[in-house]
């Protein structure tokens, strides 16, 4: 059985994909970590993303394939990343059901997806990946909790804690708190990891 078929077996009738999110939540936490210790290292050589991502993307049509979800792969390197698109031209529900809610599904695509990596080249990766746009509009949203955590620091001092989230998602809210002015800092373990904005 391919690793594509392993990760999609449980959950690909009723496109539940619970089963897909517990196989990946160990591995979504060692992996942040290294993101998080990697968002500031010397850019990862341009052949070796190439390489990932041509690892990524094999896995992931072989996966849809599985599931017999219709999309394409787009892949780009870009700011010494992989970025991975699934995406379709008309609605699909197979792929909002990888999306899940509030993206937690695709968050755990993400992570089993790097461990192919992991599994084929021998290297961890910070590969990401979105589908359908959902992370573009989820960065929007990102900007806008930031601008609000800024505004009420500033009228009202202290700090603001913000909801939890994964640590690509805390380098967007960081980055625009700084280009907002304001400090921001990392704080909790794990699933409940999350930003403290203040002023200093």
């Amino acid at each position: 059985m391919s690793p594509a078929e392993t990760a999609a077996e449980s959950g690909t009738e009723d496109m539940d994909f619970e089963s897909t999110e517990a196989a990946a939540e160990t591995a979504a936490t060692d992996v942040e970590g290294v993101e998080d210790a990697d968002d500031d290292a010397d850019e990862t050589p341009l052949s070796r993303l190439e390489e990932e991502g041509d690892v990524a993307a094999d896995y992931l049509e072989e996966l849809l394939d599985i599931a017999d979800i219709d999309g394409d792969i787009d892949i780009e390197v870009r700011g010494g990343r992989t970025y991975l698109s699934i995406i379709a031209d008309e609605s699909s529900s197979g792929l909002t059901a990888l999306v899940g809610k509030g993206g937690e599904v695709l968050d755990a695509l993400q992570e089993l997806t790097r461990l192919a990596v992991l599994s084929q080249t021998g290297t961890r990766s910070r590969l990401v990946l979105d589908i359908n746009g959902y992370r573009g509009e989820r960065a929007k949203y990102l900007h806008a909790l930031a601008q609000e955590a800024v505004a009420k620091v500033k009228s009202e001092g202290g700090a603001v804690h913000l909801i939890p989230m994964s640590s690509y998602e805390r380098k967007i809210v960081h980055d625009a708190v700084a280009d907002l002015g304001l400090a921001s800092e990392s704080e909790g373990e794990g699933a409940k990891r999350h930003i403290v904005v203040s002023a200093d």
